[in-house]
């Protein structure tokens, strides 16, 4: 089964008409892309936008092929012009399935929000998915879940419909996941390709053609990451989203609950209000066994926090019992959290800090904090196959 898709942004286009910000702007050549329609097999249209007979000839395809026009989504704005010979498009009711007489079997799946889905069987058995824009697929579940080869969905607006395929596993590591109906909430270019890439997921420009089931370019979704950064950098969002598509995260907080202290029990509550009800959470410094362990996905918010509590336990901040072994016996936890980062089966994002560019500590305490921090950072960061700096809520790529 072969997939062209003639556009891939949102319904208001890439950039949008009129609209001033950065990434409207930039979304120029590659980058800019029109509402989302998908031509399968020269047999199926799956959305039909403004323009769909030029976007067609410019892919080197026709819509003269076409027997069925299929919408996801209420068109708001002026009436779409239907090409000549086009049939006329409809939406098909929810759970129902239509058999076209090329060989093609379409089924209607139903939305948590409005619109349409539309599971496609091709005569070869190949399995594509279909979303609408701002939809995840509504009543999933298990025991019925049917896999894909290629899901075509809204990436970046609705990461939670790509968890809900995957915690069905209906979405495998194979899945070639596109990205569609993209708007402008994400920057277009290499920041667009690496935050859809952490979610094993890709973009392809507007006129590309896909055979379903090559998963060859399907990205491997880093299994290691450190995210570091200063304060209100925009670290922990940024390591947030790097797993907001998938299921069953355990968010591991290092920092307690410091009963008593109300300026940290709101930022706890609104890092808690921001991740995914599906998410649990663990309160603990005690990382090697949770590394050690089997299970979902670890989101570890922070290692600071940890090296903290650390050095607690060695009485680090003690001249004395930092010379009388203290040191040694850090140096001991930090090699035993790395071995254990080195040798982990989990899919593993880590947040720190980075202090080292600031102003130096007035105190020898403070200074030796700075000091362990980075060594910290340094020695997490080699067994990481992906590195990030954010810094003004831009995240630059050290390694990966």
């Amino acid at each position: 089964m072969e997939v062209t898709l003639l556009g891939t942004g949102a319904p208001a286009g890439l950039p949008r008409p009129d609209c001033p910000c950065a990434a409207c702007a930039a979304a120029l050549g590659p980058d800019a892309r029109a509402a989302t329609a998908v031509l399968v097999d020269g047999t199926l249209l799956l959305d039909l936008t403004p323009g769909a007979a030029f976007a067609a000839a410019r892919a080197g395809r026709s819509l003269g092929g076409v027997r069925q026009v299929l919408l996801s989504h209420p068109h708001n704005g002026p009436a779409v012009e239907v090409p000549a010979g086009l049939p006329q498009p409809g939406r098909v009711p929810d759970g129902r399935e239509l058999a076209l007489l090329t060989g093609h079997r379409v089924r209607a799946v139903a939305m948590d929000a409005g619109g349409t889905g539309y599971a496609v069987t091709g005569p070869d058995g190949q399995r594509l998915l279909y979303l609408p824009p701002g939809g995840a697929p509504a009543g999933l579940e298990e025991a019925r879940a049917e896999s894909y080869d290629m899901v075509l969905a809204d990436v970046v607006g609705r990461p939670d419909a790509l968890a809900r395929l995957r915690g069905v596993g209906s979405v495998g590591p194979t899945t070639d996941v596109l990205a569609v109906h993209l708007d402008h909430d994400v920057p277009p270019g290499a920041e667009s390709r690496r935050r859809l890439a952490a979610a094993g997921a890709r973009a392809v420009p507007d006129g590309t053609t896909l055979v379903v089931g090559a998963y060859e370019d399907v990205p491997d979704v880093p299994r290691r990451t450190l995210v570091l950064g200063g304060a209100r950098s925009g670290k922990s969002v940024e390591a947030e989203r790097r797993l907001e598509s998938f299921p069953d995260v355990l968010y591991v907080a290092t920092g307690g609950t410091r009963g008593g202290d109300t300026e940290w029990a709101a930022r706890v509550a609104l890092h808690r209000d921001r991740r995914p009800g599906s998410w649990r959470t663990a309160e603990t410094t005690d990382l090697v066994p949770l590394l050690a362990g089997d299970g979902p996905p670890l989101l570890i918010d922070c290692l600071s926090l940890w090296l903290t509590d650390a050095m607690d336990r060695v009485g680090a901040w003690d001249d004395a019992e930092w010379a009388g072994g203290g040191e040694k016996a850090l140096r001991e936890r930090v090699a035993e959290l790395t071995r254990a980062v080195r040798a982990t089966r989990r899919t593993v994002v880590a947040v720190s800090n980075e202090v080292g560019s600031g102003i130096v500590p007035a105190t020898a305490s403070g200074r030796r904090y700075r000091d362990e921090l980075g060594r910290l950072n340094a020695a997490f960061g080699t067994e990481c196959e992906q590195v990030l700096l954010v810094v003004a809520g831009q995240a630059l790529v050290l390694r990966g």
